[in-house]
């Protein structure tokens, strides 16, 4: 039997179009298996977190402790469970914050705190202790600033402020609200 080209030719493009079917069958499969780098996997995982920022001088400054801290490389995020922070600034009443969960920026100076916030400014010979409560918080520790835009409600004794949208300057003891603000002030005894 003689074998000629018009016979040589399906047979060549039925044996190509078998290997190219082989070929992209296996990519396919290479390409479903998620690389580390794009599932949300963490990279470690850290409890019973604490972090301290000292200044120039050596003092303590703001200290971030969580119960546990959880860091994910495919959007280099970090998530809090539990997060505390205190802020201890020279001749300024120490801040203690703590929430449910929160996250931190890349860089660590942002802190968003989430579920349950409750802010207490401790007393000092001028003021009473304070305490804010509030959904979320996000604090901006190099701004010494703490800002919200969601309810928030201030207590000290004998004072309740109350309104949507807030900023706290932690330096100047400066607060603004933006809506729906509301307070109660008792008249103090004579």
């Amino acid at each position: 039997m003689r074998l000629s080209t018009t016979r040589l030719f399906p047979l060549g493009l039925m044996v190509s179009l078998a290997a190219l079917t082989l070929w992209l069958d296996h990519a396919a499969r290479v390409e479903e298996k998620p690389s580390a780098l794009r599932r949300h996997d963490p990279d470690y995982i850290i409890t019973d977190f604490s972090t301290t920022t000292y200044d120039r001088s050596g003092a303590a400054i703001t200290e971030l402790a969580a119960a546990r801290m959880v860091h994910f490389p495919d959007d280099d995020s970090t998530e809090l469970l539990a997060p505390r922070v205190v802020q201890a600034k020279p001749d300024q009443p120490r801040l203690r914050v703590r929430a449910e969960r929160g996250t931190l920026s890349r860089e660590g100076d942002e802190v968003f705190l989430y579920d349950n916030v409750v802010l207490v400014r401790e007393a000092d010979e001028k003021t009473p202790e304070g305490r804010m409560t509030t959904s979320f918080l996000h604090i901006l520790r190099d701004r010494a600033l703490v800002r919200t835009d969601r309810p928030v409600r201030f207590e000290e004794p004998g004072r309740t402020l109350s309104g949507r949208g807030m900023e706290y300057h932690t330096d100047t003891r400066e607060l603004t609200l933006a809506d729906d603000v509301k307070g109660v002030f008792e008249a103090a005894a004579p």
